[in-house]
């Protein structure tokens, strides 16, 4: 089992860098986004596919990027994504709406540059990448067991405070963060107005 896990892992890390090479060389405006962003930021690998963020007016430019690689373009019945897939069936989403919010030229902007399976690209800024997490949840999909790891690892790249006041209209993600305080995963946060996300 252990093995096929690492197998899977390097078959998702070489997909991430394939990928991720060709949207950098096309002029892209992308950051990794999902599981593999934790990993970049140092949390446990759980990677079950690779997760970009990107501006939606460049969608056309990143399908055609990977197109060219040879991935498979697939365009999914929800529309805040697309996907490709590698000749393995290694899984690349391309998201340009998180919780019913565009992507933003901002949210891009504030990715920081990580090396990643040998290869430099733009990482979505931890507070982002956790309020991209949290904010879809709903009655729906609402697994924090999953998340609290992934975010422990964490913990000290957000700014919590900047958290809460994006997440606070949601019952689901306001009763997550609630929940970290509770666990001491984080220091209670102060307050705050709403603010605008991305």
């Amino acid at each position: 089992m252990g093995s096929h896990n690492h197998a899977v892992t390097d078959a998702i890390l070489e997909t991430l860098k394939h990928a991720g090479a060709g949207l950098k060389e096309a002029g892209v405006r992308f950051a990794l986004a999902g599981g593999c962003a934790g990993y970049a930021r140092g949390a446990a690998p759980s990677l079950h596919d690779v997760d970009f963020a990107l501006v939606e007016e460049d969608v056309p430019l990143a399908l055609k990027a990977l197109d060219g690689l040879g991935f498979q373009i697939v365009k999914p019945p929800e529309d805040w994504l697309v996907k490709a897939y590698n000749g393995e069936g290694v899984l690349v989403d391309m998201i340009f709406s998180i919780a019913e919010r565009p992507v933003t030229e901002e949210l891009i902007a504030r990715a920081q540059p990580i090396t990643t399976a040998a290869i430099s690209l733009p990482v979505l800024e931890a507070t982002d990448l956790v309020v991209s997490w949290i904010l879809p949840l709903s009655e729906h999909s609402c697994d924090y067991g999953s998340l609290l790891p992934v975010i422990r690892a964490m913990r000290e790249q957000v700014d919590w405070d900047r958290v809460t006041a994006i997440v606070a209209p949601s019952p689901y993600a306001s009763t997550f963060v609630t929940l970290l305080e509770r666990l001491r995963i984080i220091t209670p946060t102060s307050p705050a107005p709403p603010v605008g996300w991305p």
